[in-house]
């Protein structure tokens, strides 16, 4: 099949484009608008694959979005293009708003009329696939419950809410004009490639640098935690599997705390990549005021996945977060021109704020 990728060249979407390329014969159209968190060097593995190419496009200028759709001839489009940092979302909102919210309303205007082009066989085999998050049903207490799928939306944040809103928006595409969609909902994602102001990369970069590790409030915090390259083969089943009108949650089954993510990483970081002096990596944690709206704890149900679609994640948080660390160790010439750019000239996170 000839799949749409949008946002491609951020993280997830960088590891699903490395995967469609790598396991399977589908053809991959990569489109992305670059900014600050779109990142080319993530796809040089696969950049002169003969399946794959990249388009740099808007996903609100829907024009360009119909000519992509019709010269491709594409089949699926994996929608995975948005604005995504809760930090940024609270600073600047309307950054938010016009990707997740107009950007994604653009997108299903313009695969509403190339699908209604197709011939019938095509028609019933094409799919809108509309990749989300956990954190649009808000939080959850710290007890045993777990989101589902058919858990009442609650968004905390500004990005959250942008999300929220997009999910509504392809579901009443299905159910007002037919078009074949179906959602998938993630844990917090983490693994190689990922931008440095998210907390896992952030955590071992400031390490290495010998910089103060930000945890918010007391770091009780709880997510579920899944490798990235896991739900890239997630995406991959629901997108080519999943049927139209359906969504599909997708996590890792791996709950912890913010502060013990951070623990974590410090004693692999003691053991592989050890401090002068002897001192230990976990003596930089400074805890600072905690975000607005800060949700306690994400928690995935992901036993619909795994029923119908026969998907497992192939590591834990434990391999993950190994493979993780090593390749940020191996591989500075990725993350150090973004570092020195101090994110091309973005405004640093609330964490980061509080301790400059």
């Amino acid at each position: 099949m000839n799949i749409l990728v949008t946002g491609g060249a951020g993280f997830i979407g960088s590891a699903v484009c490395r995967h469609l390329c790598g396991n399977t014969e589908h053809r991959v159209v990569n489109v992305d608008k670059l900014t600050y968190a779109g990142n080319l060097g993530s796809l040089r593995q696969i950049e002169n694959h003969p399946n794959y190419c990249f388009v740099r496009a808007d996903i609100c200028d829907e024009h360009a979005i119909s000519r992509i759709l019709g010269e491709h001839d594409i089949d699926v489009v994996m929608h995975l293009a948005a604005e995504s940092h809760v930090d940024r979302s609270i600073d600047g909102p309307a950054a938010f708003v016009e990707t997740n919210i107009v950007g994604t309303f653009k997108l299903l205007s313009a695969a509403l009329a190339h699908w209604q082009n197709l011939s019938a066989e095509r028609q019933e085999n094409f799919r809108f696939h509309h990749v989300s998050t956990d954190e649009v049903f808000g939080d959850l207490p710290f007890d045993g419950s777990l989101f589902t799928e058919d858990t009442a939306y609650a968004p905390s944040s500004p990005y959250s809410a942008s999300k929220a809103a997009s999910d509504h928006l392809v579901r009443a595409w299905h159910e007002t004009y037919g078009l074949p969609v179906v959602v998938s909902n993630c844990s917090n994602n983490y693994g190689p490639f990922h931008f440095p102001e998210k907390l896992i990369p952030l955590i071992i970069l400031n390490a290495l640098e010998e910089k103060p590790l930000p945890v918010y409030g007391t770091g009780a915090n709880v997510r579920d935690w899944l490798f990235v390259d896991d739900h890239a083969r997630a995406l991959e089943l629901v997108a080519t599997k999943g049927r139209p009108g359906e969504s599909y949650n997708v996590g890792g089954r791996c709950e912890r705390s913010n502060l013990s993510v951070v623990e974590t990483i410090c004693r692999m970081l003691d053991s592989l990549w050890p401090r002068r002096g002897g001192a230990r990596y976990r003596d930089l944690i400074a805890f600072v005021a905690d975000r607005p709206g800060h949700d306690r704890r994400y928690a995935i149900d992901a036993s619909k996945i795994e029923r119908d679609l026969g998907w497992t994640p192939a590591e834990t948080f434990e391999t993950g977060l190994a493979k993780t660390v090593r390749w940020y160790l191996d591989n500075p010439r990725w993350w150090e021109p973004i570092r020195s750019s101090r994110y091309a000239g973005q405004r640093l996170g609330a964490a980061e704020k509080a301790l400059s």
